[in-house]
């Protein structure tokens, strides 16, 4: 049936007022389907951690004026046991200290899980102490360096120990502050091997150099090399369950590496120098540059004088 075209002109058309808006004629449906949001967990120190901090600086400072004491009641020619002890110590005490004012410390953010659409799912931002590797890059140099020198390990072999400890300790900083779990655990296992070869040149290489000497020493580097070795091996297993694996929480990874550092450096330091003063008709004599500086024969002098024309 046809509308006469006079009535559709009569039919009104709405018109929209100042107070009305126009509405779209197609509205888009909501999506169904939301975005995957991340879980985030953060893994942060709590008081226990922070006093354990301190406690562990000032054990470390007092260690530090005790070697130094030690060192002033021996002569210069064998003081470097312990010079190199109170080094140990100092630069501990130096580390603690950044640690537990803040200092040390960075928040790393580290993926857990991502699902085959690489699609992340959980993250995890957790303390990681790098002053504390700082410290060991330069402590325990200075440990392997007392008993290679105690069982008279030669040159080569000390430098190839030296070496492969600093890797073992870098490596193990590049792992805390890798992005994912895979990357982690590949420098963790170079770290491993680098100990392996620490291992390798102290326990063999060096009790065989220390056949060489007396039977005092011989004993004493056996048993405090074999004390050294078995609490290195410690820090490993704990970095795997603490920084790798985040199985331990972060006021139980300071108390762990705190107990290990007091025994590794000032338990360490004080049973050296205390034998080692015991032994002081036996124990190494350093002479020359050590304990006379420079000579002043057939050194050159700069002076404010003039020459005779």
């Amino acid at each position: 049936m046809m509308i006469p075209q006079d009535l559709l002109d009569q039919v009104p058309v709405p018109v929209p007022t100042h107070h009305q808006t126009a509405t779209p004629t197609h509205v888009l449906p909501l999506p169904t389907v939301t975005p995957d949001i991340p879980r985030i967990y953060h893994q942060y120190s709590t008081e226990a951690g922070h006093k354990t901090l301190w406690v562990v600086c000032v054990v470390m400072g007092v260690s530090s004026l005790a070697f130094y004491g030690m060192a002033m009641r021996v002569p210069v020619q064998k003081r470097l046991f312990h010079m190199l002890t109170a080094c140990m110590t100092t630069f501990a005490f130096l580390s603690y200290y950044a640690m537990a004012t803040g200092s040390g410390i960075s928040i790393h953010t580290t993926t857990i899980k991502e699902t085959k659409l690489h699609v992340v799912t959980e993250i995890v931002k957790r303390q990681v102490y790098w002053a504390r590797y700082v410290d060991w890059s330069l402590t325990t140099p200075l440990l392997l360096t007392n008993l290679s020198l105690l069982a008279g390990l030669n040159g080569a072999s000390i430098l190839v120990l030296v070496v492969s400890d600093v890797v073992m300790v870098l490596t193990g900083l590049f792992a805390a502050f890798s992005h994912d779990q895979a990357q982690g655990w590949g420098w963790y296992a170079f770290a491993c091997v680098a100990f392996l070869n620490v291992a390798y040149q102290l326990g063999y290489k060096g009790r065989s150099a220390v056949t060489a000497k007396d039977v005092k020493t011989k004993s004493f580097f056996s048993t405090i090399s074999l004390f050294t070795l078995l609490l290195w091996t410690v820090y490993p297993i704990m970095w795997g369950i603490a920084g790798g694996a985040r199985i331990v929480k972060i006021d139980g990874e300071i108390i762990a590496y705190a107990v290990l550092d007091i025994l590794a450096k000032p338990v360490f330091g004080f049973w050296l120098l205390l034998t080692h003063d015991k032994m002081a008709r036996t124990s190494p004599s350093i002479d020359g540059f050590w304990a006379h500086g420079i000579s002043s024969e057939g050194t050159l002098r700069v002076g404010n004088g003039h020459e005779d024309d």
